[in-house]
This record gives C-alpha cells, sequence and structure tokens, in this order.
C-alpha cells in the first residue's frame, strides 16, 4: 500500500477549510487529493481536533512498543521451557 503525502494532523486542520463553508472541490484541489481521498480522511478523522491526533498517535504508537515487548516476552518464556531441565 502506497504511503499517504499528507500525516494526520495537517489534513485534520485543513478540514476546518471544509468545515467552514469552503467547497470539497476547492479543498481538494488546494491539496492535491481526490475528493475519495478527503472523504476517508473525513471518516476517519471522525471530527477529532489536531491535539486528539497527536494524542491518538502517540497512544498507538505506545500499544505497537508494548505489542512487541510482549511478544518478545512470550517467545523468551517459550524457550526457557523448551530447555532441558526445566519442564
Amino acid at each position: 500500500m502506497r504511503k499517504s503525502r499528507l500525516t494526520e494532523e495537517p489534513f485534520i486542520a485543513n478540514l476546518a477549510g471544509q468545515e467552514r463553508g469552503m467547497a470539497t472541490a476547492q479543498v481538494c484541489r488546494r491539496h492535491g487529493i481526490s475528493s475519495a481521498t478527503f472523504y476517508t480522511w473525513k471518516a476517519k478523522s471522525g471530527g477529532l481536533d489536531v491535539s486528539d491526533a497527536r494524542k491518538l498517535k502517540t497512544l498507538e504508537t505506545e500499544n505497537a512498543r508494548l505489542k512487541r515487548l510482549l511478544a518478545e516476552a512470550e517467545a523468551d518464556k517459550t524457550v526457557l521451557k523448551d530447555l532441558p531441565g526445566n519442564g
């Protein structure tokens, strides 16, 4: 899947233009995106503020880190159980 040129924070900030009455086509033209992309991002943002988007991104990053740590710990536990004399 292709990585987006826009990150969530600037895009959410730019959604405000459409919410203030600017035409959707004009917002899309300004940012070089299709209307389908615009509505996908709008549905994804769900009315978040920029600060909320930052918090969400931070929480997602922390959650991914914790999941990796848990997976590593489970793998280590499995290896230790398989050692002779630790059954």
